[in-house]
């Protein structure tokens, strides 16, 4: 198995914890892992972006070329639209339908779904509305997270031992919390394919 993930999103969204969960999953079971990261002007809610890279054999690069991404996975619309050029013929685009509108020419945010909605393969759901459903709106990216897992190949056990591992300074209720993103992203996905 090999993936090649693109993560985006906008300074504070959580796309490093998402990088984190997926790397130490993978690296549970057994498979080589290259990452690099664009941290951008993340501390003034800019892009931040990175490349996962997931193998059962070694990786030469951490970089993903155009057109071969196996997956976007974004907490932001405007992000998913941006690394397009990046997602292969078969890929799927995982993304938050809730806009991080943090410029003063913002697109129509319905126009950047219409483009999205293009992409033969793509999951998008509001992924804020389901964190503060479960109790937190910070945990909208592990709601994302929990979307994309069907579609990532690796076992969804891994994904719940990487949420403790992650979480484990901050305490059993921001893990169960975690934990209950994880699995609403991943119901609607199932739901949603």
């Amino acid at each position: 198995m090999k993936k090649d993930i693109i993560l985006a999103g906008v300074g504070g969204q959580g796309i490093i914890s998402i990088a984190a969960i997926i790397g130490y999953a993978a690296l549970e079971q057994g498979m080589f892992l290259k990452q690099s990261e664009v941290h951008g002007m993340s501390q003034r809610g800019g892009d931040v972006m990175s490349n996962l890279r997931i193998s059962h054999e070694n990786i030469a690069s951490d970089l993903i070329p155009f057109g071969q991404a196996d997956m976007i996975i974004s907490i932001e619309p405007l992000e998913s639209l941006r690394y397009l050029p990046y997602l292969s013929g078969t890929g799927w685009v995982i993304t938050n339908t809730r806009p991080f509108n943090n410029i003063p020419n913002y697109p129509d945010p319905e126009k950047i779904m219409e483009e999205i909605g293009k992409v033969p393969h793509h999951i998008a759901l509001d992924a804020d509305a389901t964190a503060k459903e479960i109790g937190s709106a910070k945990a909208a990216n592990i709601v994302i997270l929990g979307a994309a897992s069907p579609f990532l190949d690796m076992a969804y056990e891994k994904f719940e031992e990487a949420i403790r591992f992650t979480f484990r300074k901050k305490g059993e209720k921001v893990i169960e919390l975690n934990l209950a993103a994880l699995k609403a992203g991943r119901d609607f996905a199932n739901a949603h394919k």
